[in-house]
């Protein structure tokens, strides 16, 4: 099902494939990040090219068209967490063809040279569709929920999972 995805990891050569698929995701699903639709549509060019020199993004592709999102951080993180994902997020036209799984693929693959042993993220308490996708990759819930500072009255829960790096 995933056989003709490609992942790479994008340089700021990248950023307006960067800005297009960021900014499509604030658009599609406003409150699932942390990130505005109104700040991020603001950044100049510099902003987009320094945001490949702070994070390591993930883009997941079918035959030329970027579908699927995620950005990478190395950090001593909360549960032994090695890394962060955050900014998970796939074209609603190209849900389940397997972009989430690819993504991970290359994030086991380059877990070792990149410190991405131990992966910990956020998810909101009331994204069962996310949940049970991040399940189905081997995360597993590290803790109990907790409310979120950005967002009022908002629980999220952070989830981890261990590289199958061989």
């Amino acid at each position: 099902m995933s056989s003709n995805i490609s992942v790479e990891l994008l340089t700021g050569e990248q950023w307006q494939r960067l800005r297009k698929i960021r900014l499509d995701s604030l658009r599609e699903s406003p409150n699932a990040f942390g990130g505005q639709l109104e700040v991020e549509s603001a950044f100049d060019e510099e902003q987009w090219r320094n945001k490949c020199t702070t994070l390591d993004y993930l883009l997941a592709s079918i035959d030329g068209v970027d579908i699927a999102l995620m950005s990478v951080q190395v950090l001593d993180g909360d549960h032994g967490a090695t890394c962060w994902i955050g900014g998970c997020w796939s074209n609603p036209q190209y849900r389940g063809r397997g972009s989430f799984r690819s993504l991970f693929k290359y994030v086991d693959e380059h877990a070792v040279g990149k410190g991405w042993q131990r992966q910990g993220l956020g998810v909101w308490a009331d994204n069962y569709s996310a949940i049970a996708a991040y399940n189905a990759l081997g995360f597993i819930d590290a803790g109990h929920k907790q409310e979120s500072q950005r967002h009022s009255g908002r629980f999220y829960i952070h989830m981890v999972r261990d590289s199958v790096a061989k």
